[in-house]
């Protein structure tokens, strides 16, 4: 981010278990904008509408810096997350798939907002059962700040608060059953996506009028300083305005709901690269910030 760039972040000050809402530039946290005081941000996207006509008029100041403020999960918690699936065209060039002849909509999974999400400096636990094959997956997060149904994609961005970094962290192994009922029934989303820990935000919400063109961010992922994931929103099949409008259609979209938009390429799956205990995950969107987290044994 540039100096007069500015995200909105939850931070806790020393060991306080009490989140408030502050404003993160230039790698400083400074008091929140008017408005906030006393707010978890999920209030603050409650009345988003309200407040957002404000904050394009506010410009934080290095004087209100908080001392001792330690950043925590941005959103406590998303009455949903929704996740878009196999929505980069390298991504599933890289996975082997032919490039589609005609788009559809794309296809949605669920993740537990209170159990998955977590934030900037927050640890991926790996799961209990020995050899789980944990995978990174860098993603632009779309917040939701005015609610709606059967949204036009003309109309979808206009219901868009703003926008993080995501990591939807991904138990390769546990894609399918090892003993389903049936072939059919041998799919399971939540062993694969739903884990505890399996979805790192942050580090805060970049209002969507800081971001002139959300299809042309650089998306880059680091395991231990190695660059695995380095492509552009660009990538991405269905654009952010369809996808929105998609997953209107499915489920009423409400204040605080994030729809994570896809991975592009350099997942550890193709190349069968797996997290381990230790290894620094780094996630950086431009424009949009940094986001770091450690995974760690059970």
């Amino acid at each position: 981010m540039t100096p007069s760039e500015w995200s909105l972040v939850q931070y806790r000050v020393d060991d306080s278990a009490k989140v408030a809402v502050g404003a993160y530039t230039d790698g400083t946290v400074v008091q929140g904008p008017p408005g906030t005081e006393g707010l978890t941000l999920m209030e603050v996207l409650g009345r988003w509408e309200s407040l957002a006509p404000m904050f394009r008029d506010w410009t934080p100041t290095a004087s209100d810096a908080v001392a001792g403020a330690r950043l925590a999960p941005p959103l406590t918690y998303p009455n949903k997350v929704l996740c878009a699936g196999a929505n980069y065209w390298d991504h599933i060039a890289e996975m082997g798939c032919e490039r589609p002849a005609e788009l559809g909509d794309p296809f949605f999974f669920l993740k537990p907002p209170t159990t998955t999400v977590t934030g900037p400096g927050d640890p991926v636990p790996l799961p209990a059962y020995p050899g789980a094959h944990v995978d990174w997956e860098a993603e632009l997060a779309v917040v939701i700040g005015r609610g709606g149904r059967d949204l036009a994609p003309e109309q979808a961005m206009d219901h868009v608060a703003g926008y993080m970094a995501a990591n939807d962290v991904s138990a390769r192994d546990r894609i399918k059953s090892a003993k389903p009922v049936a072939e059919p029934f041998g799919f399971d989303w939540v062993s694969h996506k739903g884990q505890d820990g399996f979805c790192p935000l942050g580090p805060g919400l970049v209002p969507a009028w800081q971001i002139t063109d959300p299809q042309n961010l650089r998306i880059q992922l680091s395991v231990n300083g190695v660059l695995k994931q380095d492509s552009s929103t660009a990538q991405m099949m269905v654009k952010i305005p369809e996808v929105i409008a998609a997953a209107s259609r499915i489920t009423r979209l409400e204040p605080g709901d994030v729809i994570l938009t896809g991975t592009p390429a350099g997942c550890g799956v193709p190349r069968r690269e797996f997290l381990a205990a230790g290894d620094e995950i780094v996630i950086e969107i431009e424009r949009i910030g940094r986001l770091e987290n450690t995974v760690v044994a059970p």
